[in-house]
């Protein structure tokens, strides 16, 4: 416009003509400006509130096409190793907080979802690369108190189970005042079991227990004297009647068998929780019936 303005006024007009466009294409300039940056700020606003649905939605379990086309929009890109992280949140979150949330997150793994829920800070991670640096960095984000993450899922729709399992480790870390900070839900099974968690129980029977079971070879019957008897190689020798030796071979299957070593002490209250819930997964034997004795002739 201001290209025209000699065609299109005259000499004595062309000064003001000249301002009035330039100070009318400022105020173009600065509406197109405020409405970019409102439509960012709701953009924004919607991602907050979309990635809020699906934080809530992973962490009750919902698995429909609903949650897959939030997933979709929210531009989420990982698709392997995915876990779960919680703690206490900070008492008053701010905005800059949730950013260098992310920014770090970011760093460690290929997406990450924040979810803030009351007093409780959720990390759902995907595509995590070196597992022990980013759990250890991320939990100093974390307000003080425990921190516990879950299993690896398969998928983003299954990492339900990563969060329950680190919810209840959650509930259960006062239990072990010294965990580790951020500490498996995994290494918190006796805790889980005895604070209620059904699937800590399974997961003692199945992964521990049962496999001892099937081994045989007097793993059981060893490992549970063992710890009867206050983790004494030698007296667990003469209460099996067995050579220390024997002992000290049937331990290390143990540990080769369920990956939990009975000579350290942590990992043996794990062991002894696992023989415990295992011994009463088993149906009780019925009693003998008994038959009374014939008269005799």
């Amino acid at each position: 416009v201001e290209d025209q303005v000699p065609v299109i006024a005259p000499e004595a007009d062309q000064p003001s003509l000249r301002e009035a466009v330039l100070r009318y294409s400022r105020e173009v300039a600065f509406a197109a400006a405020d409405v970019y940056a409102r439509a960012a700020e709701s953009r924004g606003s919607w991602d907050t509130r979309l990635e809020a649905l699906i934080v809530d939605a992973i962490l009750r379990g919902e698995n429909t096409d609903a949650l897959r086309s939030r997933i979709a929009a929210l531009g989420w890109k990982a698709q392997e190793r995915f876990t779960v992280m919680v703690g206490n949140s900070p008492s008053e979150p701010s905005a800059s907080y949730v950013s260098e949330l992310r920014r770090l997150a970011g760093r460690y793994a290929e997406d990450a979802l924040v979810g803030i829920q009351g007093d409780r800070l959720i990390l759902i991670l995907g595509g995590v690369q070196d597992r022990e640096t980013a759990y250890l960095k991320l939990s100093e984000m974390f307000a003080p108190g425990p921190v516990v993450y879950g299993p690896e899922a398969g998928s983003l729709l299954e990492a339900s189970g990563s969060a329950q399992s680190a919810f209840a480790g959650l509930t259960a870390a006062r239990a072990w005042p010294s965990a580790p900070r951020p500490v498996a839900a995994d290494d918190l099974l006796p805790e889980r079991v005895i604070s209620g968690d059904e699937a800590a129980r399974r997961s003692l029977v199945k992964n521990i227990y049962r496999p001892l079971v099937a081994a045989s070879n007097g793993l059981v019957e060893t490992l549970g004297t063992y710890l009867e008897l206050g983790h004494s190689l030698e007296a667990t020798a003469r209460e099996l009647f067995v050579h220390a030796n024997t002992v000290r071979y049937r331990l290390k299957r143990v540990c080769d068998v369920t990956g939990w070593d009975p000579l350290l002490p942590r990992e043996a209250f794990v062991l002894q929780a696992a023989l415990v819930v295992g011994r009463l997964s088993v149906p009780p034997k019925a009693p003998a019936e008994r038959h009374p004795a014939r008269n005799q002739p």
